[in-house]
């Protein structure tokens, strides 16, 4: 079977002796870069030469640089930018349908990793590996969302669901719904998670007496709540290490 690569550089050698041009200048930079990729690693690539590669797969015939360039200048970092929206990305000049779907496509492809990592496992040995799943998931949002993690009685994950999505700085959440959940799903403990789009993960007063309300309505049923860990740009925190409840 011929694969994508040549046969994308087939059909640049056969425009390439129809026109009389010479090859486009971007054809070997592509190559040495796929090179320098599998022999280094990612590594080996500053964040928007990575992003060069990415873009190879959905614009196979004009230099991309100065795009990926433009991108990272616009959303700051690759981890933003492959949070964003399929219509924030489309609104970028030289972003079209095929490369929005590429770049959420990685994005997706990297938060499934993660959840393989703590999915079914007891999280409360795995906590890195809890919080790189969280931050993949929600640091860079650009609205307040809600999760809550669902351990059994082994402190396996169970489930993660969004239960709300809120305003750039508010979520709504309601205790006896959170224990209803737990119950239909026959939890015995939670991890409540939510990010603030602002950056900052510093817990405001409404988040810590939220989690106080939680806490107390598991209680009563006997569901343990874990902790509350809030996700930011700039890190994450802890409600139970910061000793609120």
């Amino acid at each position: 079977m011929t694969s994508p690569d040549k046969t994308q550089n087939g059909l640049e050698e056969r425009q390439t002796a129809l026109t009389g041009e010479d090859a486009p200048h971007y054809r070997g930079h592509r190559d040495r870069l796929r090179q320098r990729f599998l022999q280094g690693g990612p590594d080996a690539l500053p964040d928007y030469e990575l992003l060069e590669l990415l873009l190879f797969l959905s614009i196979p015939q004009r230099d991309v640089k100065p795009l990926a360039k433009q991108l990272l200048a616009r959303f700051g970092s690759l981890a933003a930018l492959l949070s964003a929206s399929p219509e924030t990305l489309m609104s970028v000049d030289g972003v079209k349908m095929a490369t929005a779907v590429a770049l959420k496509t990685v994005q997706a492809a990297a938060l499934r990793l993660a959840r393989e990592e703590v999915i079914d496992r007891p999280v409360l040995g795995a906590w890195d590996k809890l919080l790189d799943y969280c931050r993949i998931a929600l640091a860079h949002q650009d609205t307040e969302r809600f999760h809550l993690l669902f351990l059994d009685n082994k402190n396996a994950l169970i489930a993660d669901e969004q239960q709300q999505k809120g305003t750039v700085n508010h979520t709504p959440v309601y205790p006896r719904e959170v224990v209803k959940r737990a119950l239909e799903l026959n939890a015995s403990a939670i991890i409540m998670v939510h990010n603030h789009p602002s950056g900052d993960p510093t817990p405001s007063r409404a988040d810590i007496e939220m989690t106080r309300q939680v806490r107390d309505a598991a209680k009563a049923v006997g569901i343990t709540l874990h902790d509350h860990l809030i996700i930011g740009r700039k890190g994450h925190s802890s409600l139970k290490a910061m000793g609120f409840f």
